[in-house]
């Protein structure tokens, strides 16, 4: 028994008469194809019916790489804006705030329990207790009201605008970069806080990161300046995990029996932001698909007319006996190559467009290239080949089960 090869090159030598008509192939268009290619006969001959109809091919294909890209730069996007956004709020993830409990009714932390809060924090976060009130900060004949805190250790938690912050707080006032500029104040100014004369010695830089303690509008007062106990602790973890190992650990050792002390995670505001734009990439995804299914349909409807068009051609190569698999193997292959066309086209155009957005928005090229973003471009060119694939099973499957004797009769 002949194999499938040589009865497919009988039937290319034996329709000599009308090759370019029934998608033959002839010695000059074999020649003109690369001779790796001429190996796989169901490769060769698909191209070469591909050729045959190269405006509606180009459109099927078009509409495949518009879906992928689509579906690509949505999800690319998306992507972006989740690191992008976990970038600019990463430092918050790593701050536990531990405040006296309602059910207690407690004003101020207790020293038992900031010895408590430090030694589940030991070797991993730093503690920084925290007073504050609320008084009117005036210069200069104006006035402003502003959150004071007593803080013994600012560099802890803020920045300074122009100059360090001082690692130990002894003496003197840290302004606000909002106070600073409401007030006209520098370093050297006077100001008055509550009845309390102050000469500034630093200016704080705005803040960046979600926190209960803000700087903007705030005075900083040294520790001495207050009395009775914390109002709150902030603690400074080493990384998101070692925040997490600490709220755990204060939990235990003071919450067991009764919640004394109240412990929030700023990490959990990351984990509700990260939801959030999984759920909104996700539906990008989703609404991109939409593009790819009409290509599908495209592509589905170019397979039902080719091969009504071709049934004479194929009814001819069931008849000199190609065997009815290999003709289905035959239309899935162009099926699969309009995909693949459409899938690489796709992929590159959404290639481009990420780096168009790192070059024309201030992203940086680190959210970019991640694997994340690789693996939208890879699995949107598969996926552009398994929807054309599957829009031309039918077709392929209805034209290779007919009859060869009822397709040669038109």
């Amino acid at each position: 028994m002949t194999s499938s090869r040589e009865q497919w090159r009988d039937a290319d030598e034996d329709s000599t008469g009308d090759l370019e008509t029934d998608g033959g192939m002839d010695r000059d268009a074999r020649s003109g194809m690369s001779g790796g290619l001429w190996r796989f006969p169901a490769f060769a001959l698909a191209w070469q019916n591909l050729r045959r109809n190269r405006l509606r091919s180009l459109l099927a294909a078009l509409g495949i790489a518009i879906g992928v890209f689509t579906i690509v730069v949505l999800g690319v996007f998306g992507t972006v804006l989740q690191l992008s956004a976990s970038q600019e709020l990463g430092g918050i993830g790593n701050q536990v705030i531990v405040s006296p409990s309602a059910e207690t009714e407690a004003e101020a932390l207790t020293p038992r329990q900031l010895q408590d809060i430090q030694r589940s924090a030991a070797g991993r976060g730093t503690v920084v207790p925290i007073f504050s009130d609320n008084a009117l900060t005036t210069a200069s004949g104006e006035s402003t009201p502003t959150q004071v805190y007593g803080i013994d250790r600012p560099a802890a938690l803020f920045e300074g605008q122009e100059e360090p912050l001082p690692r130990r707080h002894r003496g003197g006032a840290l302004v606000g970069s909002s106070v600073a500029a409401s007030l006209d104040l520098q370093i050297g100014s006077s100001i008055e806080v509550g009845q309390d004369s102050y000469r500034v010695i630093g200016v704080m830089a705005p803040g960046e990161d979600i926190t209960p303690v803000q700087p903007d509008n705030a005075v900083v007062l040294a520790e001495r300046e207050f009395t009775g106990g914390y109002d709150q602790a902030v603690i400074v973890a080493e990384s998101p995990a070692d925040a997490t190992a600490i709220a755990s650990g204060v939990r235990e050792r003071l919450n067991v029996r009764v919640e004394q002390v109240s412990v929030f995670e700023l990490s959990e505001i990351l984990a509700t932001i990260g939801e959030f734009f999984t759920l909104l990439n996700r539906f990008l995804i989703a609404l991109g698909s939409v593009s790819l299914i009409v290509a599908g349909v495209s592509i589905f409807n170019l397979m039902l007319m080719s091969t009504a068009e071709r049934r004479g051609e194929i009814g001819l190569m069931r008849a000199v006996g190609i065997h009815r698999r290999d003709v289905l193997k035959l239309l899935l292959v162009e099926a699969a190559l309009l995909g693949a066309v459409g899938g690489v086209a796709g992929a590159l155009l959404s290639g481009a467009a990420a780096l168009l957005l790192w070059a024309v928005t201030p992203v940086g090229l680190d959210v970019v290239v991640v694997s994340q973003n690789g693996l939208y471009l890879v699995g949107g060119f598969v996926f552009g080949i398994v929807v054309a694939l599957v829009s031309g099973a039918y077709p392929a499957w209805k034209a290779a089960s007919e009859r060869p004797v009822e397709a040669l009769r038109g």
